[in-house]
């Protein structure tokens, strides 16, 4: 009996040291857990390697030829073609997450992906969408509008004008539907900007809700207009904000209670967010809600601040490339800040923003952007033909009204041309993809016969 106690007890203590620091399939932890699968991970599954903070430049890097059939364009003063702004969209929505994969290491990120932990809507339309077509989906809610007045050059290109004007007339019943239907929208989109953890998205949203307010409603619009474009600015420019003062703009009816700001979340300018995100994201978003802030000033009537709001974006866009595109935010910009001198009786002034707004046109003539250039010629001379009206002198107004009616029968034949030149380059494109079909199968075939032989 000793001698079977003995064995026992032997065989018990050789069983502990063998299970000594496991433990059962059901007390596995989390963290063990996930450690698990992050040792599981394929290597394929991890994108390409981050470039250099410092090389995130955006649209700043030009293109070597244009990649969009029809954009033929060079910008003025420098080689290379302007990339239609997508760069800057990339960064601005952060669309392949550089700066979360930069603050949580490649190898949580791809973790993250894997068991769809990444911050992402969950319910609603949304829930079945993955983070990076939310953020896909995002920009064609942002941006949707820009892009149908820009992309299809067979539309007026000066509809690409951000240039305030009071409406005359009360809108149709379908226009404001539609008009509706673009502001909510447009705070859809800072509801997901908000879900998604982007700064830069809720900053871009408020600019966009701020436009369509005054879209939709005119003047009446213009207090709610100018504090969205506020809080879009104080998340451009500050250390911290208050994420709650922002989703308010995100209600159908916004309802507004005392209480005392939590600034917590990091703005674009923050020290310790700038090591993962470029400063430029900030400088983009500051342009949209500038130009917006600044309208809403002038719905107001306040033209002394709108024009010190709209001058502040110039030193900004003095450092972008002279592209088409570009040059059309300028002249919105130019053109705004001539017509608050022009309200206030000064019309020399105006004539001088006007004038330089012109000239953008000529020198973007001057490299065959013919579309885009007659384009900022007619703005710039419909608002001297208005400011001269405005000043007494209505006859001189009537003669550079005449010239535009004469501009805008030169741009329509221009547009026609371009659409001719636009199915051509798209021609040319079918033709070598459908040559480059016939060439793999033709390769495919011997291969194919081969096998089977």
């Amino acid at each position: 009996i000793t001698q079977q106690r003995r064995h026992t007890s032997s065989s018990s203590t050789e069983r502990r040291e063998e299970n000594m620091g496991k433990k059962s399939k059901g007390s596995a932890t989390t963290s063990g857990k996930q450690k698990l699968t992050k040792k599981k991970l394929d290597p394929s599954l991890f994108p390409e390697p981050l470039p250099p903070l410092e090389e995130e430049l955006g649209s700043l890097r030009l293109l070597e030829k244009p990649e969009t059939p029809g954009s033929l364009r060079k910008n003025v003063g420098e080689d290379g073609y302007d990339d239609g702004g997508v760069g800057d969209l990339k960064l601005a929505i952060d669309l392949d997450d550089h700066v979360l994969r930069r603050k949580r290491g490649e190898s949580n990120f791809v973790l993250g992906v894997q068991n769809d932990t990444l911050p992402r809507m969950r319910e609603g339309q949304f829930k079945e969408i993955y983070r990076r077509d939310q953020k896909v989906q995002l920009a064609q809610i942002l941006f949707s509008e820009d892009a149908a007045s820009d992309g299809d050059m067979s539309q007026n290109p000066t509809k690409t004008s951000e240039v305030y004007t009071e409406q005359m007339d009360e809108p149709d019943e379908e226009t404001k539907k539609r008009q509706l239907d673009s502001l909510r929208s447009a705070k859809f989109a800072l509801r997901l900007s908000i879900v998604l953890k982007e700064p830069a998205c809720v900053c871009l949203s408020l600019a966009e809700i701020s436009k369509r307010y005054l879209s939709c409603f005119g003047k009446e619009g213009a207090e709610n207009a100018l504090r969205c474009a506020m809080k879009g600015i104080e998340i451009a420019t500050s250390e911290f904000y208050d994420i709650d003062e922002m989703s308010i703009e995100a209600e159908d009816k916004p309802v507004f209670k005392d209480h005392d700001k939590e600034p917590t979340y990091p703005g674009l300018v923050n020290k310790a967010l700038l090591e993962f995100m470029p400063l430029r994201v900030s400088t983009i978003c500051l342009r949209s809600v500038y130009l917006h802030g600044g309208n809403a000033l002038s719905a107001l009537g306040k033209n002394d601040e709108a024009r010190e709001m709209y001058l502040k974006a110039i030193p900004i866009l003095d450092k972008e490339p002279r592209s088409s595109r570009l040059d059309w935010e300028r002249s919105s910009f130019l053109v705004n800040i001539g017509n608050t001198f022009s309200r206030q009786g000064d019309y020399a002034k105006a004539d001088e923003m006007y004038t330089k707004a012109e000239t953008l046109g000529k020198e973007q003539c001057g490299v065959d952007a013919l579309v885009d250039g007659i384009g900022l010629i007619i703005v710039s001379m419909r608002a001297r033909a208005f400011a001269l009206k405005r000043d007494g002198k209505e006859e001189e107004g009537k003669k550079v009204m005449r010239e535009v009616l004469t501009k805008q029968i030169e741009l329509d034949q221009e547009l026609v041309k371009h659409q001719e030149e636009l199915k051509s380059v798209m021609g040319s494109q079918k033709e070598a993809e459908a040559k480059s079909e016939e060439q793999a199968k033709s390769v495919a075939a011997p291969t194919a016969v081969a096998a089977n032989g």
